[in-house]
Protein backbone atom coordinates (compact mmCIF):
# COMPACT_ATOMS: atom_id res chain seq x y z
CA UNK A 1 0.00 0.00 0.00
CA UNK A 2 1.30 3.46 -0.87
CA UNK A 3 0.20 6.28 1.44
CA UNK A 4 0.71 9.97 0.71
CA UNK A 5 0.68 12.30 3.70
CA UNK A 6 0.14 16.02 3.20
CA UNK A 7 0.60 18.79 5.75
CA UNK A 8 -1.41 21.61 4.13
CA UNK A 9 -0.41 25.24 4.15
CA UNK A 10 -0.62 28.12 1.73
CA UNK A 11 3.03 29.22 1.96
CA UNK A 12 4.44 25.75 2.52
CA UNK A 13 2.69 22.43 2.00
CA UNK A 14 4.65 19.39 3.10
CA UNK A 15 4.31 15.98 1.47
CA UNK A 16 5.61 12.55 2.30
CA UNK A 17 5.01 9.23 0.57
CA UNK A 18 5.51 5.88 2.25
CA UNK A 19 5.09 2.29 1.21
CA UNK A 20 3.62 -0.25 3.60
CA UNK A 21 4.43 -3.93 2.93
CA UNK A 22 3.23 -6.10 5.78
CA UNK A 23 4.71 -4.55 8.91
CA UNK A 24 7.49 -2.81 6.99
CA UNK A 25 7.33 0.92 6.23
CA UNK A 26 9.70 2.83 3.98
CA UNK A 27 9.84 6.35 2.63
CA UNK A 28 9.45 6.77 -1.10
CA UNK A 29 9.97 10.52 -1.01
CA UNK A 30 9.22 13.74 0.80
CA UNK A 31 9.48 17.48 0.29
CA UNK A 32 7.46 20.62 0.03
CA UNK A 33 5.42 22.84 -2.22
CA UNK A 34 6.15 26.52 -1.67
CA UNK A 35 4.18 29.51 -2.87
CA UNK A 36 5.09 33.17 -2.70
CA UNK A 37 2.94 35.55 -0.69
CA UNK A 38 3.56 38.07 -3.48
CA UNK A 39 1.44 36.00 -5.88
CA UNK A 40 -2.37 36.15 -5.99
CA UNK A 41 -4.30 33.60 -3.93
CA UNK A 42 -5.72 31.94 -7.06
CA UNK A 43 -2.21 31.36 -8.44
CA UNK A 44 -1.01 29.89 -5.14
CA UNK A 45 -3.99 27.52 -4.83
CA UNK A 46 -3.56 26.43 -8.46
CA UNK A 47 0.12 25.68 -7.84
CA UNK A 48 -0.70 23.52 -4.80
CA UNK A 49 -3.47 21.71 -6.70
CA UNK A 50 -1.26 21.10 -9.77
CA UNK A 51 1.76 19.90 -7.81
CA UNK A 52 -0.36 17.55 -5.68
CA UNK A 53 -1.82 16.10 -8.89
CA UNK A 54 1.71 15.65 -10.26
CA UNK A 55 2.76 13.86 -7.05
CA UNK A 56 -0.29 11.59 -7.26
CA UNK A 57 0.55 10.79 -10.90
CA UNK A 58 4.20 10.10 -9.98
CA UNK A 59 3.65 7.92 -6.88
CA UNK A 60 0.18 6.49 -7.55
CA UNK A 61 -0.86 6.39 -3.86
CA UNK A 62 -3.69 4.21 -2.64
CA UNK A 63 -4.69 6.91 -0.16
CA UNK A 64 -3.98 10.53 0.70
CA UNK A 65 -3.84 11.49 4.39
CA UNK A 66 -4.34 15.07 5.55
CA UNK A 67 -4.04 16.84 8.84
CA UNK A 68 -7.49 17.73 10.09
CA UNK A 69 -8.07 21.47 10.17
CA UNK A 70 -7.04 22.85 13.52
CA UNK A 71 -7.01 26.41 14.73
CA UNK A 72 -6.75 27.99 18.11
CA UNK A 73 -7.30 31.72 17.89
CA UNK A 74 -6.29 32.75 14.38
CA UNK A 75 -9.40 32.26 12.24
CA UNK A 76 -7.81 33.98 9.22
CA UNK A 77 -4.94 31.49 9.22
CA UNK A 78 -7.41 28.60 9.49
CA UNK A 79 -9.38 29.94 6.51
CA UNK A 80 -6.25 30.12 4.35
CA UNK A 81 -5.17 26.60 5.32
CA UNK A 82 -8.75 25.48 4.64
CA UNK A 83 -8.51 26.83 1.12
CA UNK A 84 -5.24 24.95 0.54
CA UNK A 85 -6.86 21.79 1.94
CA UNK A 86 -9.75 22.22 -0.48
CA UNK A 87 -7.37 22.27 -3.44
CA UNK A 88 -5.58 19.18 -2.14
CA UNK A 89 -8.83 17.27 -1.58
CA UNK A 90 -10.03 18.29 -5.05
CA UNK A 91 -6.78 17.04 -6.62
CA UNK A 92 -7.21 13.70 -4.84
CA UNK A 93 -10.82 13.43 -5.99
CA UNK A 94 -9.91 14.24 -9.61
CA UNK A 95 -7.27 11.49 -9.48
CA UNK A 96 -9.60 8.95 -7.85
CA UNK A 97 -7.64 8.78 -4.58
CA UNK A 98 -9.46 8.50 -1.24
CA UNK A 99 -8.74 10.91 1.60
CA UNK A 100 -8.40 10.22 5.35
CA UNK A 101 -7.82 12.80 8.08
CA UNK A 102 -6.13 12.72 11.47
CA UNK A 103 -5.79 15.36 14.16
CA UNK A 104 -2.34 16.48 15.30
CA UNK A 105 -3.13 14.82 18.65
CA UNK A 106 -3.82 11.45 16.98
CA UNK A 107 -0.58 11.67 15.01
CA UNK A 108 1.53 12.53 18.07
CA UNK A 109 -0.08 9.80 20.18
CA UNK A 110 0.49 7.22 17.45
CA UNK A 111 4.12 8.09 16.79
CA UNK A 112 5.41 9.28 20.16
CA UNK A 113 2.91 7.89 22.66
CA UNK A 114 1.55 11.19 23.97
CA UNK A 115 -0.27 14.16 22.48
CA UNK A 116 2.05 16.85 23.81
CA UNK A 117 5.07 15.76 21.78
CA UNK A 118 6.99 18.54 20.07
CA UNK A 119 8.06 18.64 16.41
CA UNK A 120 11.56 17.46 17.27
CA UNK A 121 10.20 14.27 18.90
CA UNK A 122 7.86 13.60 15.98
CA UNK A 123 10.68 14.09 13.47
CA UNK A 124 12.92 11.74 15.48
CA UNK A 125 10.28 8.99 15.43
CA UNK A 126 9.56 9.49 11.72
CA UNK A 127 13.25 9.13 10.87
CA UNK A 128 13.56 5.99 13.04
CA UNK A 129 10.36 4.30 11.89
CA UNK A 130 11.19 4.92 8.23
CA UNK A 131 14.97 4.38 8.57
CA UNK A 132 15.70 7.79 7.06
CA UNK A 133 19.38 8.58 7.54
CA UNK A 134 19.45 12.19 6.35
CA UNK A 135 17.87 15.08 8.19
CA UNK A 136 14.35 16.02 7.19
CA UNK A 137 14.96 19.75 6.96
CA UNK A 138 11.29 20.72 6.61
CA UNK A 139 8.93 20.37 9.58
CA UNK A 140 6.07 20.28 7.04
CA UNK A 141 7.59 17.29 5.22
CA UNK A 142 8.22 15.56 8.55
CA UNK A 143 4.60 16.18 9.59
CA UNK A 144 3.40 14.80 6.24
CA UNK A 145 5.43 11.62 6.72
CA UNK A 146 4.08 11.38 10.28
CA UNK A 147 0.52 11.53 8.92
CA UNK A 148 1.27 8.68 6.51
CA UNK A 149 2.86 6.57 9.27
CA UNK A 150 -0.09 7.30 11.55
CA UNK A 151 -2.49 5.98 8.93
CA UNK A 152 -0.35 2.89 8.33
CA UNK A 153 -0.60 2.04 12.04
CA UNK A 154 -4.32 2.85 12.26
CA UNK A 155 -5.14 0.80 9.15
CA UNK A 156 -3.34 -2.19 10.68
CA UNK A 157 -5.46 -1.84 13.84
CA UNK A 158 -8.65 -1.47 11.78
CA UNK A 159 -7.83 -4.67 9.89
CA UNK A 160 -7.31 -6.56 13.13
CA UNK A 161 -10.60 -5.26 14.56
CA UNK A 162 -12.47 -6.21 11.38
CA UNK A 163 -10.94 -9.71 11.44
CA UNK A 164 -11.91 -10.13 15.10
CA UNK A 165 -15.47 -8.97 14.39
CA UNK A 166 -15.77 -11.40 11.47
CA UNK A 167 -14.46 -14.29 13.59
CA UNK A 168 -16.89 -13.41 16.37
CA UNK A 169 -19.79 -13.31 13.89
CA UNK A 170 -18.79 -16.72 12.49
CA UNK A 171 -18.71 -18.17 16.02
CA UNK A 172 -22.18 -16.78 16.72
CA UNK A 173 -23.57 -18.31 13.53
CA UNK A 174 -21.91 -21.65 14.25
CA UNK A 175 -23.38 -21.69 17.77
CA UNK A 176 -26.92 -21.17 16.46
Amino acid sequence: MIIMGIDPGLSSTGFGIIEKKGDQLRSLGFGGISTSSKKPLSYRLDKIYSEVRDLIDRYNPDLLVLEELFFNTNARSAMVVGQARGGIILAAEHCGVGVEEYTPLQVKQTLVGHGRADKRQVKYMVRNLLSIKEDISSDHASDALALAVCHAHHSKMRSRLEEAAEASEKEKRAAQ
